[in-house]
């Protein structure tokens, strides 16, 4: 979760050790979890820096002068970025059949207009990687769309070039991720439009927007182990809450385990410690 500060011509972003689930902020926040997702959306912007990118400066101490009271605040977990026209949609990439698209799947037999092969279990490998948007929304759940909703919405012309640099993107990460021994599931991107040009936006390839699984472990028919805030959900699953405010405050052992899966994750893929973590 982040917070948007607009500085006239550029904003700047602060992601927070805020957790969310089930739509619902919940209490105690996951320490430097900010600070890990931000670096490493960071480190893959850097990675396809091809791709034309939100990013105008990570290093706090270039920002500008009237943050400098802020820095220490600031450090590794804000970025100053370009102001950019949201594309209404996420555009989401997925490899294997997991989370709301088999949900979708099993009641339709389609994910967002995608008819698949009948029979296919949960964690299956997908035949190839599938382009599935959905809606952004202000309040409630984003809704998966088919193709042709978004493409009404945008133009057919934007929604190709959304399809095509998701899918080209994800494409990139999912071998890179091979690589470090995890599997990309799916992923969620963002994107803006500046003066015409798609410009990828938001988060990059962390844990809060994707699923990775340790290949290793991968079994298809059940649901892996990820590097996520799944073992979140899993524990409010057992409480009994009705998924309506106020959320049970996550116990402490909670907070430690779901902090190290970030850590996890960011560890496995840049094969670093994250800069700026708490003591």
């Amino acid at each position: 979760m982040r917070d948007v500060y607009d500085l006239g011509d550029r904003i700047l972003i602060v992601a927070t050790d805020r957790v969310s689930a089930f739509d619902v902020v919940l209490r105690p926040g996951i320490p430097d979890k900010g600070r890990i997702l931000n670096q490493l959306s960071n480190w893959w912007f850097e990675k396809f820096a091809d791709v034309d990118n939100h990013l105008i400066e990570t290093d706090v101490r270039k920002f500008p002068p009237e943050l400098s009271s802020a820095r220490e605040e600031l450090a590794g977990r804000a970025v100053l970025a370009r102001k950019c026209r949201v594309v209404p949609f996420e555009c989401v990439a997925r490899a294997y059949l997991a989370g709301s698209g088999y949900k979708d799947y099993r009641r339709s037999g389609e994910v967002c207009g995608v008819k698949l092969s009948a029979g296919l279990a949960e964690a299956a490998k997908l035949p190839e990687p599938i382009f599935t948007p959905a809606t952004k929304s202000e309040s409630g759940h984003d809704e998966n769309v088919p193709f042709e909703t978004m493409a009404s919405a945008v133009g057919r012309d934007v929604a190709a070039r959304l399809r095509d640099t998701t899918l080209s993107l994800f494409a990139r990460a999912s071998a890179l991720c091979e690589e470090k021994g995890l599997l990309l599931a799916d992923t969620k991107l963002e994107f803006g439009m500046l003066e015409g040009r798609i410009v990828w936006i938001d988060e990059a390839f962390t844990p809060d927007s994707s699923r990775f699984w340790p290949a290793e472990s991968y079994r298809p028919g059940t649901s892996p182990a990820s590097f996520d805030k799944q073992f979140i959900r899993d524990w409010l699953e057992t409480t009994g809450w009705n998924k309506t405010p106020p959320a049970p405050e996550l116990p402490e052992d909670v907070v430690a385990v779901t902090r190290e899966k970030y850590l996890a994750a960011f560890r496995a893929l840049t094969g670093r410690e994250p800069e700026f973590l708490s003591d």
